[in-house]
């Protein structure tokens, strides 16, 4: 299928479905790229979680920056990217913008490392020889954040979710743990 994009809300069953399509697919020829950081035991819990689920024979990369590298270089039949918008999250923890006096120039300097990030991730998944399947949160279904940086985190993640739906050849929305086909055969 090339590249496939799956989205949905948080805690909706996108990385289940994700990884029985990547195991599906790719059977113990997987490379699994999780780009979250265990930054405190919430998180460090989740990690432990999807550790669980994935199959033993698979491999690991731990990283939210330069992945197109990552991704042509593998030589597994599938990729796995877990998750989009939490390598967004890393970006913007690594900058440290917090606060409500972000500056506009801040704002666009973050956006457009993010967004070169995503097009190499895209080309990456284009070039290569197998299936590359990204994960990501669909978060501009709810309130507009209160806050600026939530704002900003909205607005960023949902330009890069277009960014990978257009050049995704099948694009799924989880709801409730249960998948629908959105884009593509």
């Amino acid at each position: 299928m090339g590249l496939i994009m799956v989205t949905g809300g948080a805690s909706s069953g996108k990385s289940e479905f994700a990884e029985k399509m990547a195991l599906e697919y790719g059977g113990g020829s997987v490379l699994y790229i999780a780009t979250s950081i265990p930054i405190d035991d919430e998180m460090k819990e989740r990690i432990r979680r999807h550790r669980e689920r994935r199959s033993e024979k698979w491999g690991i990369i731990e990283a939210f920056k330069g992945l197109k590298n990552i991704i042509i270089s593998s030589e597994k039949k599938v990729i796995l990217l877990d998750c989009l918008t939490v390598m967004i999250t890393n970006f913007i923890m690594e900058k440290d913008l917090t606060g409500d006096n972000l500056l506009v120039d801040e704002i666009n300097d973050l956006e457009g490392k993010i967004s070169d990030e995503v097009d190499g991730i895209i080309e990456g998944a284009l070039k290569r020889v197998g299936d590359t399947i990204i994960v990501t949160n669909e978060i501009g279904m709810g309130l507009v954040p209160e806050y600026k940086l939530g704002r900003i985190f909205r607005d960023i993640a949902g330009r890069m979710n277009m960014k990978i739906a257009e050049a995704a050849e099948v694009v799924y929305l989880t709801v409730s743990g249960i998948p629908i086909k959105i884009k593509g055969c």
